[in-house]
């Protein structure tokens, strides 16, 4: 028992094996360390070229007006992570790695990569297909997927949209492909159609002669094809008028509210009745009473 204490304890024994030990270390460091912050200065550098790629695209495309804005943030985008893709093949060239054998191995992984990742592949893919059959572009009014506002870029992945109320939402692009897409700029002109009460002793005419000047009077209010002004449904406590329009979809918002608006004072001064509601109250007589 001694002896095995005196052989723990024997400081030449300790101090050989902590020399091994720093050796060992130093051999990984030297090894491996360079390699490592080598691999690090390659990943930093290439992130700062990719951004500096994909500014540069969409820097160049723009002073031309030729060039298509999604289109020209889509290749932006793919352009930034092609060449990530080459700075993890470099990455991995600073270990040691072969690349030939690196894209082996990632031929030998594609079905598994390609299940693990269906989501962001699927994102990739709906993503392509937005460009290439241009259901919206960069800058167009759209409602999709739960969503309503403009479109302010379109990526590999998502779609990113800034609604009425300036929040920007991003949307992964498989949902906007698989699902319905509302693009209200999608044609130059819009129809809208307002629907305007009168009480049931107005005149009818009247009113529809009232519209009618309004319309005539407003130059945004096209002329093909020709307003509509009719009775649309008899209500409760009014006739319901509908007066239906084209403009020119960059107007649609304004000349929806001007038009109500005049309506509204031009039936003032003409003295044309809004609808009023109106109850009629029957009191019945208790039982028993004497009837007059």
């Amino acid at each position: 028992m001694e002896d095995i204490e005196r052989i723990v304890l024997n400081p030449a024994l300790l101090e050989g094996q902590v020399d091994a030990a720093v050796k060992v270390a130093m051999a990984v460091i030297t090894t491996y360390g360079l390699k490592m912050i080598g691999a690090v200065i390659i990943l930093v550098v290439g992130w700062t070229i990719s951004g500096m790629v994909r500014n540069a695209i969409l820097k160049a495309g723009r002073r031309s007006p030729r060039v298509d804005v999604t289109l020209l943030a889509f290749m932006a985008s793919l352009a930034k992570y092609t060449v990530m893709v080459f700075t993890l093949v470099a990455m991995l060239s600073s270990f040691g790695v072969e690349t030939t054998s690196f894209v082996a191995v990632l031929g030998a992984m594609g079905l598994a990569i390609g299940l693990a990742l269906q989501g962001a592949l699927g994102h990739v893919a709906s993503g392509i297909m937005l460009i290439l059959f241009r259901p919206f572009r960069v800058g167009d009014s759209v409602e999709t997927a739960g969503v309503a506002g403009v479109v302010t870029e379109i990526s590999l992945f998502t779609t990113e949209i800034d609604t009425a109320d300036n929040i920007k939402i991003v949307i992964p692009n498989s949902a906007i492909w698989s699902g319905v897409i509302r693009n209200l700029s999608g044609h130059a002109t819009r129809r809208f159609a307002v629907e305007v009460g009168i009480a049931y002793t107005a005149d009818i005419e009247a009113a529809m002669e009232v519209i009618d000047g309004i319309i005539s009077d407003d130059p945004r209010v096209l002329k093909a094809p020709p307003p509509v002004v009719g009775v649309a449904r008899l209500a409760e406590t009014a006739v319901m008028l509908t007066v239906e329009v084209s403009v020119q979809t960059e107007h649609l918002v304004n000349a929806r509210y001007d038009l109500n608006k005049r309506i509204k004072e031009a039936f003032e001064r003409k003295g044309i009745a809004g609808p009023l509601a109106s109850r009629q109250i029957y009191v019945a007589a208790p039982q028993g009473a004497p009837k007059s």
